[in-house]
């Protein structure tokens, strides 16, 4: 079993197929320079499939254990980048 061969590539359809489904919901005003974080909760079977247990519109980012103390910081620093650089480039040799 491997996560990037045999789980990474569920996931992604998953999330695909969520944000396909309700894509004229989201944001229907069509609001320039604006985004949203999501909270996506998978749940992985005995035989490794993947379930889509829910979407959160508003997930916790709390530091609540070791692992989201490692893992929501870089989310939110990468998150950041995807919206803001685009916009306010980051100086030269950052």
């Amino acid at each position: 079993m491997c996560f990037d061969r045999d789980i990474l590539p569920q996931i992604n359809k998953l999330t695909a197929d969520c944000f396909k489904s309700v894509w004229g919901k989201i944001d229907p005003f069509k609001r320039v320079n604006t985004f949203e974080v999501f909270g996506l909760d998978f749940m992985l079977t005995e035989d490794f499939k993947v379930i889509l247990i829910e979407v959160n519109t508003n997930p916790s980012l709390a530091l609540s254990s070791p692992l989201l103390a490692r893992i929501i910081p870089g989310m939110l620093d990468n998150t950041l980048r995807l919206v803001l650089d685009p916009i306010f480039p980051p100086p030269e040799n950052f």
